[in-house]
Parts: C-alpha cells; sequence; structure tokens
C-alpha cells in the first residue's frame, strides 16, 4: 500500500486479477503538508509513476525485508500532545495508543473527509511489502468495536431465498454485456454464465480483450473488443512484482494500457457489432471488477449493474482482503476499506476524464462516497461454498454461487501421442501456469525435471505463454503439451501444480487433484491458503521461491493417501454444485424489476402531456 521514507510516499493500487494501476508519488513536508509549505494546505505535489499492489505471499508471512517504522501506528508530529510521558502509567499510555488507532482508522471509513486526508491516515496505518501486498497491524489489545465503522450490513447468516421459476420468467429478454478484464481464466467463467443467459433468451455481448475473440465466438457469443493487452498487463505484473518500474518507459505503456481499457467499455455498451454491424442498446451490464470504469458506464446509460468476481472484493471480518497480508482478524474488515481507497487514488484521473469526456458526467470528487462500487450493486462470488463459505457479515444482495465451469471435454480430441503416453504408466503430476509469463523458463523447466526423477513421478508440462518444457534432451517421463482443456485433462492427473488462478483451482479440485499452489500475483495467494487449509495441498510456493528443495517436499505431500481422501471428500460435495445456474439465478433475483416499467419518453404519445390537448388540438 505505501512504501514511506521521511521525505515521500509511494501510493500503490492494485489490480483485480490481471489489470494495474497508475500510482502517484505525493511529497510531505516535515509537517504533514503535501505542498511542502508548512500551512496545512490540501494541495499536493503530485509525480505519476507506477506501483503493483499485487504480488505473491510467502504463505501469509511478514516478515520479506521489509522496514517496519511505519507497520504500526506511529505519530510523527513534534507537536503530538498525545505523545506519553515516562511518568505515563503503561496502561495510560496502552489506552490513548488503541484510541489513536480508532480514530485514525474511523476517519478512512467517513465519507465526509476528503479523500486527500484520508490518504495522510492511510499512511500513518500500513505499508507495502517487497512482494507488492498491502501490510499492516493493529494493536494487539485493541476492542473489536474500536474498528466498527459501520461498512457493510450485519447479516444473521440464514440462507438467501430461492430464485422460484415464476420469478425467473418474468423477466423479459435482454440485451446483456458482460465487461470483462483478465486472462483466460478470468474470462472462461463468463462465457459459461454468457451461454446460459443466451439459451434462456437474452442476447449477451461477450466485451473483454482481442486475444480472447475466437474463444468468445466459438462459444456462440457476441463478441466486443476491449482495450489492453493481458499478455502485457500480466508480464508487467510478474516482472515488477510490486517494485517500482525498471525504467520510465513502462509507466507510460501502463497506464496507456488501464486507460485503453476504461475509455472502450462505453462503445462496448452502445455501438453495434463490430462484424454484423447489428445494432446494440444495453439493458443490463454485468462486470468484473478489474474493468474498473463499469460502474461510471452503468450510472451514465442508467442501467443496472451486477458484479461478479472470482476473489473476494466485499468488506467481511472473516478474511482480509487478498490483496493484503493482515494477520489480526480485528483488522480484516479495515483491510478492504485501505486497499479499496489506494485503488481510486492509482484511477481516478482516468476516471475523470472518462466521465467528463465521453460519459459527459461530473467528476467524482473527493467529498463523494461509494467512489468504487455503489452500496447497493449486488456481487456474485465465482466460488465453491465447500471451499470458502459464505461469510456471515454478507448481506442478502451478495451471493456466493459456485465454481463456474464451461464444458471443454465433450468437443475435446486428444493427440494420440498423448493418449500413447499415458496410458503406459501411471497418472502424471501435471504442472504449468496458463497464460502466465515465466521469468526464467529453462531454469524452472530443469527444477520441475529434476523433482519428478527424484520422487519417482511422470510429468505433463504445460507449455503456456511462459514458454515451459523446453528440453535439451527428451525425457521418456515428460510430456509437452501446448494447450488442453483442464476439465479432460486433470481427470487424467494424480496431483496438478499451477498458479493458482481461480479457475485452475477449480478444476483440479473438481477432478479431485491434490494440488500445489505456485502463486506469482494477486489473488493467487489466496487460493494457494484455501488449498492448504483444506487439507488438500500443501503451502503454496511463491514463484520467487520456487525451487527443487521446495518442489519435492511439495509433491510428496500430494502423494499422500490421505490427501488424495480429503480432495475426493471436497470433489464429492463440489458434485452437485451448479455455479453457472447459480449466477443466472442470482442476476435475475437482484434483476431491478422497476427497470422494465417504461421511462416517461417512451410512453404512447396519447399518454403525455401535450400543450396542444390543453387547448383543445388534437
Amino acid at each position: 500500500m505505501v512504501v514511506e521514507s521521511s521525505e515521500n510516499h509511494c501510493r500503490r493500487s492494485s489490480p483485480g486479477s490481471s489489470g494495474e494501476v497508475p500510482v502517484e508519488i505525493t511529497r510531505e513536508d516535515g509537517n504533514g503538508n503535501g505542498n511542502g509549505n508548512g500551512n496545512g494546505s490540501e494541495s499536493t505535489s503530485t509525480e505519476a509513476v507506477q506501483c503493483s499492489l499485487a504480488g505473491p505471499s510467502s504463505s501469509g508471512s511478514v516478515d520479506r525485508n521489509v522496514p517496519r517504522q511505519d507497520i504500526m501506528l506511529v505519530e510523527r508530529s513534534t507537536a503530538d500532545k498525545s505523545k506519553p510521558t515516562t511518568s505515563e502509567p503503561i496502561k495510560t499510555r496502552r489506552c490513548k495508543r488503541n484510541n489513536t488507532f480508532g480514530i485514525v482508522a474511523a476517519k478512512i471509513f467517513d465519507e465526509k473527509i476528503p479523500l486527500k486526508k484520508k490518504l495522510k491516515w492511510v499512511n500513518r496505518l500500513a505499508t507495502v511489502q517487497d512482494d507488492g501486498t498491502v501490510q499492516f497491524e493493529v494493536p494487539g489489545d485493541i476492542k473489536p468495536q474500536n474498528l466498527d465503522f459501520g461498512t457493510g450490513v450485519i447479516y444473521n447468516g440464514a440462507t438467501d431465498a430461492a430464485v422460484d421459476v415464476e420469478r425467473m420468467q418474468d423477466l423479459p429478454p435482454l440485451q446483456i454485456v458482460m465487461l470483462i478484464v483478465g486472462t483466460r481464466g478470468d474470462v472462461q467463467p463468463f462465457v459459461a454464465i454468457g451461454k446460459l443467459l443466451q439459451e434462456q433468451g437474452h442476447r449477451v455481448r461477450l466485451a473483454t480483450h482481442s486475444n480472447f475473440k475466437e474463444f468468445v465466438l466459438a462459444a456462440g457469443l457476441e463478441f466486443f473488443p476491449l482495450g489492453g493487452d493481458p499478455k502485457v498487463l500480466a508480464g508487467y505484473m510478474v516482472k515488477n512484482k510490486g517494485f517500482l518500474p525498471s525504467g520510465p518507459s513502462e509507466i507510460s505503456i501502463q497506464r496507456n494500457q488501464m486507460r485503453d481499457i476504461i475509455f472502450s467499455l462505453l462503445p462496448a455498451c452502445t455501438d453495434p457489432d463490430p462484424d454484423t454491424k447489428i445494432p446494440f442498446k444495453v439493458e443490463a451490464i454485468i462486470a468484473n471488477p478489474p474493468a474498473y470504469g463499469h460502474t461510471h458506464v452503468a450510472e451514465a446509460l442508467k442501467v443496472p449493474l451486477h458484479i461478479f468476481f472470482t476473489m473476494p472484493w466485499t468488506p467481511t471480518s472473516e478474511f482480509p482482503h487478498p490483496l493484503s497480508r493482515v494477520k489480526q482478524q480485528v483488522a480484516y474488515r479495515l483491510s478492504y476499506q485501505i486497499v479499496d481507497t489506494l485503488i481510486w487514488l492509482g484511477i481516478r484521473d482516468m476516471i475523470n476524464e472518462f466521465r467528463k469526456k465521453k460519459l459527459r458526467l461530473r467528476p467524482v470528487t473527493y467529498l463523494s462516497g461509494h467512489y468504487s462500487s455503489p452500496p447497493d450493486v449486488p456481487y456474485g462470488y465465482i466460488w465453491s461454498p465447500h471451499l470458502v463459505p459464505k461469510p456471515k457479515d454478507w448481506g442478502p444482495k451478495i451471493d456466493v454461487v459456485g465454481f463456474c465451469f464451461l464444458d471443454l471435454a465433450s468437443n475435446y480430441k486428444p493427440p494420440d501421442s498423448l493418449v500413447k503416453w499415458l496410458e503406459v504408466g501411471e497418472k502424471p503430476i501435471y504442472i504449468g501456469f496458463g497464460s502466465l509469463p515465466v521469468e526464467e523458463p529453462e531454469k524452472m523447466t530443469q527444477i520441475i525435471v529434476q523433482a519428478l526423477e527424484m520422487t519417482g513421478q511422470r510429468g505433463i508440462i504445460n507449455k503456456g505463454w511462459g514458454g515451459l518444457g523446453n528440453l535439451a534432451e527428451p525425457k521418456d517421463f515428460v510430456y509437452q503439451l501446448d494447450n488442453c482443456p483442464h476439465d479432460w485433462l486433470f481427470l487424467q492427473c494424480a496431483a496438478v501444480v499451477h498458479h493458482g488462478g481461480a479457475g485452475t483451482t477449480a478444476a483440479g479440485l473438481k477432478a479431485a487433484c491434490p494440488t500445489t499452489v505456485v502463486p506469482f500475483f494477486g489473488d493467487q495467494p489466496f487460493w494457494g491458503e484455501r488449498v492448504h487449509s483444506r487439507g488438500v495441498g500443501p503451502p503454496p510456493i511463491p514463484v520467487d521461491e520456487f525451487s527443487l528443495e521446495k518442489l519435492v517436499p511439495a509433491i510428496e505431500f500430494m502423494l499422500n493417501p490421505m490427501v488424495k481422501e480429503r480432495a475426493v471428500e471436497l470433489a464429492n460435495a463440489m458434485a452437485n454444485e451448479d455455479g453457472v445456474t447459480g449466477a443466472v439465478k442470482a442476476f435475475h433475483k437482484h434483476f431491478p424489476r422497476s427497470k422494465l416499467e417504461p421511462e416517461p419518453d417512451k410512453l404512447p404519445r396519447s399518454n403525455r402531456f401535450s400543450l396542444r390537448r390543453c387547448f383543445g388540438y388534437s
């Protein structure tokens, strides 16, 4: 979140699954003033830079050789009258410290306080680790009520009302656009959801990166190109891992990527089909948070918005934000507000430019509340409640719908060489990192091959975008694979090793495969920790710690019969889930029926007010 020195603060903002957010450096004087004039002015001198908030974790550990001077709350003002004297009792000092922390944290949640002031309070609570994740701690004896800022409805955990058939049928055919940013693993669940919506009579346009055009069209959905290249976005995040850019040229490249995405959202909702030229007028928007500008487009077009995502984005007291590293449960909910504030800091200039130039809306000011997402927008989370149950403090507008699988296995014909290789030996271990670039593919391939040899296992290496599997000499216990549907391939495997994307994790668990997660960034450490907590895999191995010494025991862990039993048990529990149907039901359940009423300017002329009729003219 914040890398601090005595002179400057590097405020970082987080992507979702594969986005990157531009940030600023704000230099402050010794009095905490943004412009260094010592008069308490709110003006700041900013310099555009780029940081990555998302990054791999070391199994949730804190020690990454990061200076800790700002992890705890520190009052730096020389005029701090609350600074305890040596004569004060320890208990009195502890109470003052706790009260101060509670006051500072509460200011972050206060919508009446300008954003610039909030950011100063954020700087005093948190810091960013070398892996790009947010770290902060609260006093160990602080009371939970001191961090209760009314950030969400208290939910009693009752079962959400089921969606009856009549309610689903009373929704007429709609023109729905899906605004999806990320890698293929982020796009694939929405292809499955879009197909079911289309089967129910809706017209569905899936707007995503051009890289996935053929994939979307092959599923029978309409396609519209969004800006941004997922290879560039993912490559930057893997390369920088939360550090400042290696060169000035990368700043403009990354800002252009984000700007291209944001400014492509409005045409995706209003322009005709780029191939058929058939007109399109959006009546509902489904989006994932890395689209960033989706809430503003929905506001401008006055259409309902429903957000679906593969990682937690709603504050809860049950686990911290996946892009933070917070050990104390009392601060879990606070972590969401801090990350959310920093995301807004990183994109506010582009969002406001988009609002003014394209949407004809007023800019979002520092006094505007809910700058990320209005509180009444429904959320649907695409994961199994058997892996991560719905938190009890999430309200009825939030659904955990289950993993969304797209059936690709039924139409897949594997190459003969793969079939023959599978038949001549024991089930192999899959190792692959999908669409994520690997910095040292030759070195990683060597580690994988050595680990397989030492454990006596056969392995399938997926080359992916990272170029794994290039061997100087072929090995009969290694099969190199270019591309293959996970729902077919994982059923042939004894265990899987991958980056921990939500979709890949889901496919492995559904196939009852013990799983080792090698997270690169973003929500991948979160899923690695969830897999380990369920006992179906070892602790995650961050990609920058990937080594023979860690991979060998991870493979041995997965081969334990007890781990396989737990994997089968979880797979059986997930077998009856249908996340695609769950997502579509959630969409129908939350769609506002008031939007189905005709607007005044669309009423028949006979029902409209007319001066001519008032004076007796027809």
